[in-house]
């Protein structure tokens, strides 16, 4: 009976083939899986006498069912439905691929046209094997059908047809990754032989309930991953069904606890009920699976514990009794938000390959534990906290001999131990893939990673301390496929390192300290097989001309580095490029059509922030379309680029074409060909015109930039859409309305400052409560009062609207913007007393700027409750009374520590469909410094300032202030203060700017002011400050600083103090001491004459004493001549 063989091997397959799809889904998700079909060559069954032909009926029924299908030959290589069909040799359906018959009765019982393998990871990327539009109703003439296996047949969003719970012959139904959608029908309660069930991977399926489950007490396989139940619970009977092997539950929706019925699943083996919202309540049930082999809990994603996922354990330690499971082959807990200690109990679980604790909050003493498990394959413990383990190699390395993958990310692993500790015998001779990015490795690493060099595959070591050179004997790593050396410091490798790499795919080697020439680090023996290649952010210099041998790249990425020269044009013959990024370089030249010539695969260009041209003829063309378009500061203009009008299309895509040299009218078709953007940058042209017939709506609320251009006239209502706006430094007018069009807003940034707006502000604020984050309408002609709605704004941490006409006092409701860091209300007409609030509402405030208004009163002492203040400036007011003296208590002042050198601020951007992004923002400021306005952006969080200038503030200078010891700025001047500068003044050392003028202040200057060192602007002028100025290199060069002071005196002033002697006066009496002059030049005289005919006169008059001493001369002549005649003789024959 050849023929029922065959079906019998078929129908005892599928348990095995359950078994594969969660192996495959779950187990293997970390490797690299193929489709594999089922095409089981099924011919009429017959023995060896008889042949039973196919019943006419199911013949038709089977043909009715192949016309809704569409055999797609380019999808289906093994082109199953060719057999099928009405001509005389294909009569036969039993012959037919997929469909088996039964040799007694030659009825139709099994229809397999599915694939018979789904990798659960590989879902994104797998293609239908047909297209169809429902499953037919005639197959409801299969009654004695037992095995239909539909998987991966797209029949697009049609519901499962009720008729199949009619078939109550079946034993094996499989329907999985069909794309149906709808209710799963209760009539499958029908199916009491029912033995295999898999639904999984219809994300659009849902059930209300699964009461029909309860009958199926013959299932052993049940897979319903993917399908929405609408937060229900999972059913208390499923622990009835006592014969389940497999149970497959996984991004379910579902929510509350796990049954503890599931107790009663003894002869269960694989359970997997990842990524729903369960809660582990009471895990009793566990230890009663002794069969248990596979168990995943991962994906819980509320504090879960074990991978039936999504779990809630609520930080929950490791269960316990999950040691006592001692058949478990694999064991995934990732993501369960666990914490404590990894139990040294897992050392009981001796059979397991697969165990993953990723994702957690999990710790380590030791990894003691770990070497019971002789049998692991696959090891990751990414997030635990493996510090204190200085043996982590020898334990998790040396002593696992079938060790394949190992990953350990973000394990603060500490640097390996000395190589005598590495170098053992039992070490995995397999070890194939090997992760340990984000630790604080050294590149002591490399001296345990050279005993792999023959097997490793993947190598990642990115996000670590690596220093230095790579080592050669990476060279040797002959099956390398993948290589990730990125975010370290390392300087450079030998010129022939990868020159044996002839299997590299991957090489990652951006963001390090690589120097020297380019071409020395391309893996020449990889030219056919190279497919991702990034060295950006380092420092190497050479052109582009070597790349182009380079056939199989996909991803090229030299960004940020030294390059020099030209693109050239053969760059344009590597067709499967689909990312170039070769911006901040000093390439120049220009780019042409020949450039892109055959890259039809491109998405992904950047060429910003280079020198490049880009010229094209105005009917080109692109063979490609883009998804990122990045040309910012390269020469596109000065027209419009028409090519862009090709380009549009893709989903969420960004266009940047900033600073890029157009002048021209902004043309028609352009909102509505980039309608589904997320960001479009268009700022810093000379781009002109007026927003006409812009209708496009943005789906996906856009970013856009379109400041520093000259677009004029009003803001249309439908860029109300977008997410972010920058209309800044435009020639833009009209009022405010196009905020109040729409209630469903998600505007988060708004920035229109410097424009020619006018007249009052909207009260339409409310419906951006939970959205706006920054608002900026500065340097406008804004009339009348601040709207009460923007206190209605509660995200809101950046309020600008200096620099306009506003009038009357600050809304109290905005104190309930809680949220705000930065607030400029400076140059505008706004009155009455500095609210307390101020400094009571905003406990996060870093900016705080009311500037050239009409304020009065007396300074709040509320306002030192802003501990985090970093610039405050009231100056030119109304201010009266005195300095609170409790300003010591702005902690951000008083505090020495390692400020930002910007000042950014995160938020959350709405992207539509659900979606959003965090990103950030960076503010800026202008305030006068030093006499001069001045704006400051990426150096804005080392500003720390006080100005309180040009008011009426009496009293002293309180001694407090001097507590405020990273101070950069002080400014009083121009107020009614009295008394003394508080003689602890040197303690501001961070001082660069301290103006004190036009006060009534008196005494002396404190001499403690000559230790700011870094003091370069001070100005004390017009007080009444008396006595000497202090000597310092600073205070001596404020030649200025002191005037309107006519009692002080000395230095850098004409004026000396009354206990010096003038300087003139000095050099006139050391001019008339001509005594001491006179009586210096006669002594000189007089012992000149006795010294010399002391000794010249004895030898005139002395004959015996004139030719001793001639004689001595001659003497001392000779000895002269004869050394250094020796001399030169030693030289010449040492150098001889």
């Amino acid at each position: 009976m050849k023929g029922d063989g065959r079906c019998l091997k078929l129908f005892l397959a599928l348990p095995i083939l359950f078994l594969q799809n969660v192996n495959g889904g779950e187990v293997g998700h970390s490797h690299n899986h193929n489709h594999s079909h089922s095409h089981s060559h099924s011919h009429s069954l017959r023995d060896a006498e008889v042949t039973v032909r196919c019943i006419e009926r199911e013949r038709q029924a089977l043909l009715a069912f192949k016309r809704g299908l569409v055999d797609d030959s380019e999808v289906d290589e093994f082109n199953h439905l060719s057999t099928w069909g009405s001509e005389a040799e294909k009569q036969d359906c039993c012959r037919w691929e997929g469909v088996c018959c039964s040799n007694q009765t030659g009825h139709v019982i099994q229809l397999d046209l599915g694939y018979s393998f789904l990798d659960e990871m590989f879902q994104p990327a797998f293609e239908y094997s047909f297209q169809g539009k429902m499953i037919s109703p005639k197959l409801i003439e299969l009654q004695h059908l037992q095995y239909l296996h539909l998987a991966a047949i797209d029949f697009n969003e049609s519901q499962i047809p009720d008729f199949i719970g009619s078939l109550t012959n079946l034993r094996n139904l499989s329907l999985h990754s069909c794309n149906l959608v709808g209710q799963i029908p209760s009539s499958f309660g029908n199916l009491t032989q029912l033995q295999y069930l898999d639904l999984s991977y219809n994300y659009q399926l849902q059930s209300e309930n699964l009461n029909w489950l309860a009958a199926l007490s013959s299932l052993t396989d049940l897979g319903l991953a993917s399908i929405d139940f609408n937060e229900g619970q999972i059913p208390d009977f499923i622990g009835s069904l006592t014969n389940l092997r497999n149970l497959k539950l996984s991004s379910c929706n579902f929510v509350g606890p796990i049954p503890s019925s599931f107790g009663n699943l003894t002869q269960l083996q694989h359970l997997d009920l990842a990524n729903n919202q369960l809660q582990p309540e009471n895990l009793n049930w566990p230890p009663a699976l002794s069969s248990l082999t596979d168990l995943d809990l991962s994906g819980n994603n509320q504090n879960t514990v074990l991978d039936l996922a999504s779990i809630d354990f609520n930080g929950s330690q490791i269960p316990d009794f999950i040691s006592s499971l001692a058949n478990l082959r694999y064991l995934s807990l990732s993501s369960c938000n666990l914490v404590g200690q990894i139990p040294s109990s897992f050392g009981n679980l001796t059979q397991l390959q697969h165990l993953d604790l990723s994702d957690n909050h999990l710790q380590a003493e030791n990894l003691n534990w770990l070497p019971a498990l002789s049998s692991l394959t696959y090891l990751d413990l990414s997030g635990a906290n493996l510090s204190p383990v200085f043996d982590w190699p020898e334990a998790v390395l040396n002593k696992l001999p079938k060790l394949v993958e190992l990953t350990l990310v973000n394990c603060s692993l500490p640097p390996p131990p000395p190589p005598p500790t590495l170098y053992k015998t039992n070490s995995s001779t397999s070890l194939a893939y090997v992760v340990l990015s984000d630790n604080h490795l050294t590149s002591s690493i490399f001296l345990w990673l050279s005993n792999y060099s023959t097997s490793l595959v993947t190598l990642d070591l990115h996000i670590n301390n690596l220093s230095g050179f790579i080592p050669d004997f990476i060279g040797n790593m002959s099956f390398l496929v993948d290589l990730d050396l990125s975010d370290n410091q390392i300087e450079g490798a030998n010129p022939n390192l990868f020159a044996r790499l002839c299997n590299l795919q991957t090489l990652w080697l951006q963001r390090n300290h690589l120097s020297g020439q380019l071409s020395q680090l391309l893996p020449r023996c990889a030219q056919n097989s190279l497919e991702e290649l990034d060295l950006s952010d380092n420092v190497l210099a050479g052109s582009l001309n070597n790349l182009t041998s380079f056939s199989s790249l996909r991803r090229l990425n030299l960004s940020a580095n030294q390059l020099s020269g030209k693109i050239p044009e053969s760059i344009g013959q590597m067709s499967k490029l689909w990312d170039i990024d070769f911006s901040m370089n000093s390439l120049q030249g220009v780019v042409s059509e020949t450039h892109f010539s055959k890259l039809s695969e491109l998405k992904y260009l950047d060429l910003s922030s280079t020198s490049l041209v880009l010229n094209f003829h105005s009917d080109w063309v692109p063979p490609f379309k883009l998804g990122y378009i990045n040309l910012a500061s390269c020469k596109v203009g000065p027209l419009f680029p028409k090519w862009l009008q090709t380009q549009g299309d893709s989903f969420q895509m960004v266009l940047d074409i900033s600073n890029a040299g157009i002048s021209d009218i902004l043309p028609s078709w352009f909102w509505s060909n980039f309608r589904n953007a997320s960001v479009i940058n268009l700022s810093q042209n000379l781009i002109r015109g007026i927003f006409t017939n812009l209708t496009a709506e943005f789906p996906f609320y856009a970013e856009l930039h379109l400041s520093s251009n000259q677009i004029e006239g009003p803001i249309p209502s439908i860029l109300s859409q977008a997410s972010y706006l920058d209309l800044s430094n435009n020639n833009i007018s009209g009022s405010l309305s196009f905020l109040c069009a729409r209630a469903d807003m998600s505007l988060t940034y708004l920035n229109l400052s410097s424009n020619n707006f006018f007249g009052e502000l909207p009260d339409c604020w409310s419906h951006l409560e939970n959205h706006l984050v920054m608002l900026d309408l500065s340097n406008n002609a804004f009339s009348g009062k601040i709207p009460v709605t923007i206190g209605s704004l509660f995200q809101l941490q950046t309020l600008k609207l200096r620099s306009n006409q506003f009038v009357g006092e600050l809304p109290s409701s905005l104190k309930n913007c809680e949220s705000l860091k930065v607030i400029d209300l400076g140059d505008n007409k706004l009155s009455g007393p500095i609210p307390t609030w101020l400094g009571v509402s905003f406990n996060n405030l870093v900016i705080l700027m009311l500037s050239s208004n009409h304020f009065n009163g007396s300074m709040p002492s509320q306002l030192c409750h802003l501990t985090r203040i970093q610039i405050m400036d009231f100056s030119v007011n109304n201010i009266s009374g005195s300095i609170p003296k409790c300003l010591n208590n702005l902690t951000t002042l008083a505090e020495k520590g390692n400020p930002s050198l910007s000042s950014k601020h995160s938020y959350y951007r709405v992207m539509g469909d659900g979606l959003g992004t965090h990103t950030n923002y960076e503010d800026d400021a202008s305030f006068i410094w030093k006499g001069k306005m001045q704006t400051y952006k990426s150096t804005l969080g080392l500003v720390k300032r006080i100005d309180l200038s040009s008011n009426r503030l009496t009293g002293e200078i309180p001694s407090e202030i001097t507590h405020l010891v990273e101070l950069v700025s002080l400014n009083l001047s121009r107020n009614r203060l009295t008394g003394q500068i508080t003689p602890e003044i040197g303690n501001l050392e961070s001082l660069d700017s301290l103006d004190l003028s036009r006060n009534q202040i008196d005494g002396r200057i404190p001499t403690s002011l000559a230790q700011i060192y870094r003091l370069s602007f001070l100005d004390l002028s017009y007080n009444n400050l008396s006595g000497k100025i202090p000597t310092s290199t600073q205070l001596q060069s404020f030649e200025f600083a002191y005037a309107g002071n006519p009692q002080l005196c000395g230095p850098p002033l004409k004026k000396m103090c009354a206990d010096q002697n003038e300087p003139t006066d000095l050099n006139n009496e050391e001019d008339k001491d001509e005594f001491i002059t006179l009586g210096f030049y006669i002594s000189m005289a007089i012992g000149f004459a006795v010294g010399f005919w002391g000794v010249c006169g004895t030898l005139i008059f002395n004959r015996s004493w004139r030719y001793a001493y001639l004689k001595f001369l001659n003497g001392l002549n000779d000895w002269l001549y004869v050394k250094i005649a020796l001399s030169k003789r030693r030289l010449k024959l040492a150098y001889a």
